[in-house]
C-alpha cells in the first residue's frame, strides 16, 4: 500500500488530502471519502487505509481546510466537553454546498493520476459527510457511479441545502445506511428522503440498524458497534465493487 499527502488547490485555498491506494498492480478504481464532524485523525485514516486496502484509491480530503490548523481531535475527549463549542468552528467553515464545490477540485485532480482506473469514482461520507457524499454525486453526477451514507444526518430537512432536494440529478446507485438511535436523522426524515429517491427513481437502498446509533461505523467513537460496522463494510464494499469494477 501507499500513503501520500497531497495539497488541492480549491476556489477556497489549498486542501490539504491523504491519498491511499493498494500499491502496485493499478490502475485501480477511485474513491472520494467525507469525514465525520472529528475531522482528519488516526482512526479515519485506518478507516481509508481498509478501502484502500479493497482494492482502491482514496481520497480522503480534509474538509475543515478552510479553518487553519486544528486537532488531531480525540472523539472520546470531544463528546466529554461542549461538543458545540468544540466542533462548531470547524463545521461552520464548510457544508454541502462547499463540499460539492470544494469537489470538482477533488475530482480534476484525480484525473491527473495514471493510477486511477475508469472516469467515474465512488463516494462515501459518514455523519456530516453523508449529506457531503449524496450532495457532491448529484452535483458533480456524471462523475460518480456509486455514493454511500452511513448515520448521515439531516438527509432531508427544510434547508435549500438539503441533499433529498438533489434526488432528480443522481444518477449514481445510492446505498443510504441509518441508525434507530439518531436524533438527526429520525424515522420521518428518512420516509421523506426515500419518497423523493423514489419520486425521481433513483436506484438506491435505504435500510435502518436496528441497535445503532448516531456513529457506530467510527470505531474511535464510544458508540462504535463493531458487529453493525462489518455490516455496514459489507454494504459499502458490495456497492462499490459492482459501479466500479463491472
Amino acid at each position: 500500500m501507499t500513503h501520500e499527502q497531497v495539497a488541492i488547490r480549491t476556489s477556497d485555498g489549498e486542501c490539504q488530502a491523504h491519498i491511499l491506494s493498494p500499491g502496485g498492480g493499478g490502475p485501480w478504481p477511485a474513491t472520494i471519502f467525507y469525514a465525520d464532524a472529528g475531522g482528519i485523525r488516526p482512526a479515519v485514516v485506518e478507516m481509508a487505509q481498509r478501502l484502500a486496502d479493497a482494492g482502491y484509491i482514496v481520497l480522503l480530503p480534509d474538509l475543515f481546510y478552510r479553518y487553519g490548523p486544528y486537532g488531531p481531535l480525540v472523539p472520546m475527549e470531544v463528546f466529554k466537553g461542549d461538543v458545540g463549542a468544540i466542533l462548531g468552528p470547524l463545521m461552520a467553515t464548510t457544508g454541502n454546498v462547499k463540499a460539492a464545490e470544494d469537489s470538482e477540485a477533488f475530482l480534476a485532480y484525480l484525473d491527473t493520476r495514471t493510477d486511477v482506473a475508469g472516469d467515474k469514482v465512488g463516494a462515501v461520507g459518514f455523519c456530516m459527510g453523508g449529506g457531503m457524499a449524496i450532495t457532491s454525486a448529484a452535483t458533480h453526477s456524471d462523475h460518480f457511479a456509486a455514493v454511500a451514507s452511513f448515520h448521515g444526518g439531516n438527509l432531508a430537512n427544510d434547508a435549500p441545502s438539503s441533499p433529498h432536494l438533489l434526488a432528480p440529478k443522481l444518477k449514481a446507485e445510492l446505498y443510504v445506511a441509518g441508525a434507530d438511535n439518531d436524533g438527526s436523522y429520525p424515522l420521518a426524515m428518512a420516509e421523506r428522503l426515500e419518497a423523493a429517491l423514489n419520486e425521481a427513481g433513483v436506484h438506491y437502498f435505504a435500510e435502518i440498524y436496528p441497535g445503532a446509533a448516531h456513529g457506530w461505523m467510527m470505531p474511535d467513537f464510544p458508540v462504535y458497534d463493531q458487529v453493525s460496522a462489518e455490516r455496514g463494510w459489507t454494504s459499502m464494499l458490495a456497492l462499490f465493487n459492482r459501479n466500479l469494477r463491472e
